[in-house]
């Protein structure tokens, strides 16, 4: 199992670091176009879609990382109340009854969608420049494939978790500033 949450929580944050470049394309795209509406009086016809796509490709793709990275939304007012193996006891009904469903979907459904707009070539009906949208939408059933693999490590560690009373440590790439700060004054506690 800790294998797998290795190989999963790998895979998600290269994946959410690969994507995060997008921001970068896109901030480029942006000053690019301001440069060509402004300065020169010649706005773009194709800039709008492509924002679109980069910002659809980040949200898409860093579901997974934010899994990973524990940077999703956690009403953990109470949560955190509870002792380790009880919020993994929780999780994991929670990843079965909610998480599961939704993601399988996505990723099935998401397949499908995909596949049609491979077939027919798929253009954004409303640009101008009907721009390509088939390749972007090749994401959709990548990210719940993604989310799938980083949701079966979020079970194992919830089952280490109930087994050995301690959650299984994670990769840390960034770290919020919180966290570091109440680390901080834990061990300056002791």
């Amino acid at each position: 199992m800790r294998n797998f949450i290795k190989f999963a929580d790998t895979l998600s944050t290269s994946m959410g670091k690969a994507f995060s470049w997008c921001i970068v394309i896109l901030m480029g795209g942006t000053v690019y176009e301001v440069v060509m509406a402004y300065a020169f009086n010649k706005p773009t016809l194709w800039n709008f879609d492509f924002s679109m796509q980069m910002y659809g490709a980040i949200l898409m793709m860093s579901g997974a990382y934010c899994l990973a990275e524990e940077a999703h939304v956690r009403g953990d007012v109470i949560y955190r109340l509870f002792s380790e193996r009880k919020q993994a006891w929780i999780d994991l009904i929670l990843y079965f009854l909610f998480f599961f469903p939704g993601v399988i979907a996505l990723a099935f459904y998401g397949f499908e969608y995909a596949a049609l707009a491979w077939k027919i070539k798929e253009t954004s009906w409303s640009s101008p420049a009907q721009i390509q949208i088939y390749m972007v939408k090749s994401m959709i059933p990548a990210a719940g494939i993604l989310l799938i693999i980083q949701g079966i490590s979020e079970v194992c560690r919830s089952i280490i978790c109930i087994q050995e009373g301690k959650w299984p440590a994670r990769m840390v790439v960034a770290e919020e500033t919180e966290k570091v700060l109440m680390r901080q004054a834990e061990s300056e506690n002791k």
